[in-house]
């Protein structure tokens, strides 16, 4: 695999939004489909959203812009050993994560990738974990 970024559920869904924001759009553009991964978890989170919303032309959409667009990184013992190392370090200092956030953190750390989101402080303070924010473009990603 060549991915060099792994992608939080908000920036994934961005092409699929019916005004997507154009800082993730460049970044996508810039980074290239070829480098980007995504966590199972923002493929549940995506199916989800377009069952909640009984999105017949969403779901559409998803199938056009999205499924198949990005490997989908599993959850593994890797994971679940990384996972369960940050919630014991975040507990312990009394800043708890939802358990989502939790494994795709753990999904791009144990990958060794930059995980691109558009809620940096959600990961803040991952010891090893590279975050870039995606709600504005930065030049440097060229």
């Amino acid at each position: 695999m060549s991915a060099s970024h792994l992608l939080d559920t908000c920036v994934y869904c961005q092409p699929i939004r019916r005004h997507p924001l154009e800082s993730v759009m460049r970044w996508m553009d810039a980074i290239g489909d070829r480098h980007m991964a995504i966590s199972v978890i923002c493929e549940v989170e995506i199916l989800f959203g377009i069952n909640r919303l009984h999105g017949g032309q969403l779901r559409h959409v998803y199938e056009c812009l999205l499924k198949d667009r990005f490997p989908i990184l599993t959850i593994d013992q890797r994971v679940a050993v990384t996972a369960a190392e940050i919630k014991f370090k975040r507990e312990s200092r009394g800043q708890p994560m939802a358990p989502f956030d939790l494994l795709i953190a753990a999904t791009a750390k144990t990958h060794r990738l930059i995980l691109a989101t558009l809620n940096a402080k959600h990961f803040a303070g991952i010891e090893g974990l590279a975050v870039e924010d995606w709600s504005v473009f930065s030049r440097m990603a060229q």
